[in-house]
This record gives structure tokens, sequence and C-alpha cells, in this order.
């Protein structure tokens, strides 16, 4: 389907902007904080540039819509070659998979208090919200940053599983407060490290994150605190 101006049409022209859906996709849909992929849709025939993605979202269950601007008429019915931009999506499995390991490496420094209230992934940073009752010290924000290092240096493998919730939690998984989860959910594990409930992408080995280093913390709310850090290329 196309739908341009929040009204479904059977053919969109160069040039212009419209949701794209697909029968099936590989663009992952902007989730759990984790931004939307970008992209590119191609003639998979000629391999002609048909349209580019500039974001994914759910709109429905398991129904993803794509932001795109066309560059040649696109109809409904065409056959298209979807293609994610690889680069930026490792920038931001990079980010979310260091996510993680910060989130754990916070509760094991301050505390098990410390629960997640916010983030964002994306692929130039993270930036990771959590309820505290003090800002940190650089002694602290220096042996949190050491932990997430200790284990990028692991480069050990980031598992991922589908389990009942139930079987989940009962393994330790953390799961985030208000968030709806169905009763199959996946866990990305860290061994013997973090375990939690996400559905976004990840490295496939801690090591591909490179290098993580916190770069802002402060306060956005009476106990409630802010971690901004980058890794990979940026970190650099």
């Amino acid at each position: 389907a196309i739908v341009e101006d929040q009204l479904p049409v059977e053919e969109l022209p160069a040039g212009r902007q419209a949701e794209v859906f697909l029968d099936e996709t590989p663009f992952y849909a902007e989730s759990g904080g984790q931004v939307g992929d970008r992209g590119a849709l191609y003639d998979p025939a000629g391999g002609a540039l048909l349209a580019r993605v500039e974001t994914a979202y759910p709109v429905l269950t398991g129904l993803t819509a794509h932001r795109v601007t066309s560059q040649q008429p696109l109809r409904v019915g065409d056959r298209v070659r979807a293609v994610v931009d690889a680069s930026r999506r490792r920038s931001t499995m990079r980010n979310h998979t260091a996510t993680h390991l910060l989130h754990a490496s916070l509760r094991q420094v301050l505390g098990a208090h410390v629960k997640q209230a916010g983030s964002v992934v994306d692929p130039e940073r993270l930036r990771f919200d959590f309820t505290h009752y003090a800002a940190l010290d650089p002694a602290e924000i220096e042996e949190i940053e050491q932990r997430i290092n200790e284990q990028i240096l692991r480069n050990v493998e980031v598992e991922t599983r589908l389990m009942e919730l139930n079987e989940a939690l009962k393994a330790g998984a953390t799961a985030l407060f208000g968030e709806k989860y169905g009763d199959t959910v996946r866990v990305v594990s860290v061994p013997g490290f973090s375990r939690e409930l996400c559905g976004g992408t990840h490295v496939g080995r801690t090591g591909d994150i490179g290098l993580c280093k916190i770069v802002y913390e402060g306060s956005i709310a009476a106990g409630v605190r802010r971690i901004e850090a980058l890794t990979g290329e940026g970190a650099l």
C-alpha cells in the first residue's frame, strides 16, 4: 500500500513523500527507544533507485510504515528490493548493546534501586535516563565506564532467545516498568553480566562495540538522572 497525506493512493509520482507498506521488510521500525532504519527501495530488475527511506515505524502490530521520498514513480503492486543503510544500522547496534551494558553497570555500582526511566538509541549516541537520588561523582562514572569496557574487551557473544514471559522473568531478565509484553518475549543477554527483555538490534559480540565513553551525566527531574555516551567511531 501507499499512503499520502493520510489517504491511500495507487500511485506516487517522483519527488513526493508518503508512507509505503511492504509485505515483508528488513527495516527496523522505531521502537523501545531505538530509532528506525534508513535506506532505500530499488528496482529489483534494473537496480534503479526508486525511493529513499527516511525512517520506519510501526502503525499496527506487525505492520511497518516506511516514510519515503520517491525518486521514480511508485505503484501499489510494484516489486522492490529494500536495502537498509548498513553502516548506520551497525552504529545503532553498537549503541543499543552498550545501553544494556550501561544499565547493568549502573545497577552494580550504584545499587539495585536503579531503574531505566527512558532511553534513546540512534547511530550517533546513546542516552539513558535512570532513577537515582544523587549526582554521580567522577569516581563512580569512571567505575561504570570501566565495567562497560571490560565487557567489550571480553568480546563475548551476545545471545538472543525467544522465551515465555514468566520463564524469562524467573531467569532474571530485566523488564521495563510500564512496557507491555506479550506471552513470548525476546531476551538479549551478555552472559554473566546482563539479561534484558528487548526487541531491538544488537551486535553479534561485545567487542563489536569497540569502545564506550560517557560524555555527560546530569539531572533531568527529581530522582531521575541522565547519561549520554558514545561508542565505535564516535568514541574514537
